[in-house]
């Protein structure tokens, strides 16, 4: 009976940690192999590179037009002046050549360059204490309606039209891009992201669409990803899927694999592809969080203690 209540007490103080909410992650939190943003930064002082080749492949069924080639990706984020905020550099790099029945050009260029920054608007987990219940199983796994509280996050930036082989004719040097991100996570395993776009929103070729990326974690290395990108404009419109998997190498270092196709053949697309995700962290500092749960020090004040999110998808 006394060895029973003992482990009680043991599991009470390993579970009752209020669960807390900053930026950082101890394992590396990258975008890829998706194409979505998540809602959180990478932490204040923390670089991470996240780069990646590719093969595409399209042809549309009534202009005739064959493409096929190689890319470049690359997207730098630097976490800066607040936990919450981050910014970010993407730049991709395409070779291909396009043919149709009566010519055939090589071309190369940057296709698409941003620069943007994005902050995080709201953590729903934030200084929210999860309670345990040390003689329920039941009651410490039932469902939990805040698990559909979003966290929530913006961004801004801009788009630069560098190369006329991949720009839409009369479009802008530089237009804006804006963005809504939310995400959600669904017990340890499964997160949720969304992203809501509004592009190029000042010129003739506006174009609107969402990015939605359900994520899996299905070990302590290994996660797998499903998403679903759809836009609209007077221009292009078109619905993408993508799958594919993460493996983690280290702490700071991801490798990926994706694979996506579209549903019509106007044109019909496909695009696979491979990257790998870097992190620079020896600059960051812990940032403290007041803790839940009030402790008394020795002069009766409350103690704080220095805690780092854990939104990563954890293994079961």
């Amino acid at each position: 009976m006394i060895k029973h209540f003992k482990f009680k007490i043991a599991g009470l103080l390993l579970l009752s940690t209020t669960v807390h909410y900053a930026q950082f992650t101890d394992e590396i939190n990258s975008n890829r192999p998706g194409k979505s943003h998540g809602a959180f930064s990478v932490g204040k002082t923390v670089i991470q590179a996240e780069a990646g080749t590719y093969y595409i492949n399209d042809k549309h069924k009534y202009l005739g037009y064959k493409s096929s080639g190689f890319g470049g990706e690359l997207s730098l984020r630097y976490g800066a002046i607040l936990e919450q905020l981050e910014f970010i550099g993407d730049i991709q790099y395409q070779s291909d050549t396009y043919k149709t029945d009566y010519s055939e050009t090589n071309r190369n260029g940057i296709k698409q360059a941003l620069i943007g920054a994005k902050y995080l608007v709201y953590d729903p987990f934030k200084n929210h204490e999860e309670k345990v219940n040390i003689y329920s199983w039941k009651a410490n796994h039932r469902f939990k309606w805040r698990q559909f509280i979003p966290a929530v996050g913006v961004y801004a930036g801009a788009n630069f039209a560098l190369s006329d082989h991949y720009k839409i004719p009369d479009e802008p040097s530089i237009s804006p891009r804006l963005m809504l991100i939310t995400q959600n996570h669904f017990g340890a395993q499964w997160v949720l992201v969304g992203n809501f776009i509004a592009d190029k929103f000042i010129s003739d070729y506006s174009s609107y669409g969402y990015i939605l990326t359900l994520t899996r974690g299905i070990n302590a290395k290994w996660s797998a990803f499903i998403e679903n990108q759809g836009y609209k404009s007077d221009y292009y419109s078109d619905v993408i899927f993508r799958g594919g998997a993460a493996y983690l190498l280290q702490k700071n270092m991801q490798i990926d694999a994706s694979i996506g196709a579209n549903i019509k053949d106007t044109p019909a697309l496909i695009v696979g592809g491979i990257g790998f995700s870097w992190r620079f962290d020896k600059n960051y500092k812990p940032v403290e969080i007041k803790s839940g749960k009030e402790e008394k020090g020795k002069k009766g004040g409350k103690k704080e203690e220095k805690k780092k999110r854990v939104d990563e998808i954890q293994p079961e």
